[in-house]
């Protein structure tokens, strides 16, 4: 499915933002949001990855390993959404500190 293809390529360059966002990060709490950000995005991706495959073959094998791709990629992006929820007002108060001090 070409649309699911298009969503891949989407959450795959996200995650590779973010990842270049973590690198660029000074304050620790910044880091931290960039790498929840980065995680839901690479989830995201897996998972998506795991859906495509289901459309592509359609073997036991492939169903099994798309299951796998499917519960570990929805399981990191959810983990990474909740950490972005954690981090970010952290990363806000620090950001706002930092500006104080400028």
């Amino acid at each position: 499915m070409p649309v699911l293809v298009i969503f891949i390529i989407f959450f795959f360059s996200f995650y590779v933002y973010y990842k270049i966002r973590y690198v660029r990060a000074q304050r620790p709490m910044e880091r931290q949001f960039y790498s929840a950000k980065s995680s839901t995005a690479l989830g995201l991706f897996v998972a998506l990855f795991g859906i495509n495959q289901l459309f592509l073959y359609q073997t036991t094998v492939t169903y099994l390993i798309s299951a796998i791709f499917i519960a570990l990629g929805f399981g990191s992006a959810w983990a990474g959404f909740r950490a972005y929820r954690h981090y970010l007002p952290q990363a806000v108060e620090e950001a706002e500190k930092a500006a104080k001090q400028s």
